[in-house]
């Protein structure tokens, strides 16, 4: 699939002043969401996104509690962005998960944590599922967000790193995917949200501004249905 990928406009990224709207919606919600189809402890684990702690998964993770998975958040804290540092954690925690309970892990990334979680489905696909994104620039990385000039300053060369990217691509990820996405994200370019590279993939398009995702009732009612369908 060929899509002319950008940084989202100045107008989306104003867009994420109504954040707070989710959180109305996702109230009003609340009645539907509660007859969702419910679990049996399978295991989930939640990955944050750039600069965000498990705080920003809370209530995500404690809806998915209530239809009954064993939900975890990471253990690294903030979320600071160096996938190749932060990576060893994750897998080391679904290592973990995994022995304890024998179980194959979903695991589910906001923004750069689904980055981190599609890469960790890559090298270790018998500890997982599903990968389900929320988000996140599975294309080209931090060229094509509002971050770019962050990683600039770290002195990141952004075509070295999409081209980094495009070259991880080589090895496939051989487990079921799911990628949600936005028009109204302000923080990534909704194109570089839609992965190319794997056919599995299911991309899913909600109305939510980016830092809405972990509080949308239309990412709550997906991730219910993903999750008791894998």
């Amino acid at each position: 699939m060929m899509i002319d990928m950008k940084p989202p406009p100045i107008s989306a990224l104003a867009g994420e002043a109504l954040t707070p709207l989710e959180l109305t919606r996702l109230i009003a919600a609340s009645p539907a969401l509660a007859r969702q189809q419910r679990g049996n402890s399978e295991l989930v684990l939640v990955l944050p996104g750039l600069g965000a702690s498990n705080a920003s998964t809370a209530l995500m993770r404690r809806y998915l509690s209530w239809l009954n998975y064993d939900v975890h958040g990471w253990t690294q804290g903030t979320n600071t962005g160096g996938v190749r540092e932060l990576l060893p954690g994750v897998v080391a925690q679904a290592k973990e998960l995994h022995a304890e309970t024998g179980g194959k892990l979903n695991i589910i990334g906001w923004s750069l944590g689904g980055v981190i979680a599609r890469e960790a489905a890559r090298e270790n696909p018998a500890l997982f599922r599903q990968v389900i994104t929320m988000g996140s620039p599975v294309a080209g990385g931090p060229k094509y967000t509002s971050f770019g000039r962050f990683y600039e300053a770290q002195g990141v060369d952004l075509d070295k790193f999409e081209a980094m990217i495009q070259a991880r691509e080589s090895t496939p990820i051989r487990i079921p995917m799911t990628s949600i996405y936005s028009k109204r994200d302000g923080i990534v370019g909704w194109q570089a949200s839609i992965d190319r590279y794997n056919s599995q993939t299911d991309h899913i398009e909600v109305s939510a501004t980016h830092l809405g995702l972990g509080i949308s009732p239309e990412v709550f009612r997906i991730l219910a249905q993903k999750l008791a369908n894998a």
